[in-house]
């Protein structure tokens, strides 16, 4: 019996990619360079599964024509907003995600975020490796203090719930938050959470604000100059959801002429590419997109992928499928 031949689009942890070698004809990007476009779209055409990343944009022009070969795309992530499901489902190709195995990575990053920004660690630690600390002196980078201040969080699924945990619970933080569907008041307790209508009533009250939203259309510049404008003047923003939450030129502006105080951010609008005018300022953190980059939560990642494309071949419906 011929195995499905299937592509995978980046290199994955290596426990993951000797299962899938094991059980399929599978070809590995050994070079682990992003694929481009007419790659995508090749792939599309001879491979029965192709492995996407968040790196690897599909959009409609790729899924054109009849000669579409590709039956499953088994992503590696959460968030899908990066594939054009709509054009994805006309071909009959099921998509699945992995969901529910990064949610304690990427609270954590918000945490470390949300730390960094307030008590200033990002332009210690620069000034620090440039040589340029002359040592401890009482008004040196001050900072904020987080014990005791309010954080408001827009999405209150796994990872908006594992983060208001570690805000309530950790460091004695008030939490409210905004989720387009109601969320019984007993469960949002158990977090040390509290729902309010609106996401500008959320903005209103909060001294932090942490996006854990998904991506897509319908939250496309959610977070954008009016509501910006709707934050505290010292306020904070945390972004580890996705770029297109967040209107990039509005929140460089709110950062520029004071309106909000700085912001931690993991997930840019095009990354890899991000904005120098962000890049120069001092009350911003930066990361490369670390949500879920540790070994455990990377190769659990993986190995969902597998059990959702070995399902799909062995005539099983997918675990995670979300088309």
């Amino acid at each position: 019996m011929t195995r499905p031949r299937i592509l995978v689009t980046r290199r994955w942890p290596s426990a993951v990619e000797a299962v899938l070698s094991e059980r399929f004809d599978v070809v590995l990007n050994t070079s682990d360079a992003a694929l481009d476009p007419g790659q995508l779209r090749e792939a599309l055409l001879t491979f029965d599964a192709v492995l996407p990343t968040v790196s690897d944009r599909l959009p409609s022009t790729l899924f054109e024509g009849d000669a579409i070969r590709t039956k499953i795309l088994g992503n590696f992530g959460v968030g899908f907003n990066h594939i054009d499901i709509a054009a994805a489902k006309a071909k009959g190709i099921v998509v699945t995600n992995t969901p529910g195995v990064l949610t304690d990575c990427t609270a954590d990053i918000a945490m470390l975020l949300l730390l960094s920004v307030a008590r200033r660690g990002g332009e210690g630690e620069r000034e620090l490796r440039a040589g340029q600390w002359s040592g401890w002196r009482p008004t040196h980078l001050i900072g904020t203090k987080v014990t005791g201040k309010t954080v408001g969080i827009i999405g209150f699924g796994r990872i908006g719930r594992a983060f208001a945990q570690r805000c309530h619970f950790g460091f004695g933080m008030d939490v409210v938050f905004y989720n387009r569907s109601a969320i019984d008041p007993m469960e949002a307790a158990r977090y040390g959470a509290m729902q309010l209508p609106t996401i500008e009533e959320v903005l209103a009250v909060s001294d932090f604000v942490s996006l854990h939203c998904p991506g897509g259309a319908e939250n496309r510049h959610l977070m954008n100059a009016d509501r910006f404008a709707a934050m505290k003047r010292q306020a904070f923003l945390i972004n580890t959801a996705r770029g297109d939450v967040v209107d990039e030129a509005a929140l460089i502006a709110a950062l520029e002429q004071g309106i909000i105080r700085g912001a931690g951010l993991d997930v840019y609008e095009t990354e890899p590419s991000v904005p120098e005018r962000l890049k120069a300022m001092e009350n911003v953190v930066l990361l490369p997109h670390l949500g879920s980059a540790t070994e455990e939560t990377r190769t659990a990642m993986g190995m969902k992928v597998v059990d959702n494309i070995t399902a799909f071949f062995a005539g099983r419906e997918p675990p995670d499928r979300v088309v």
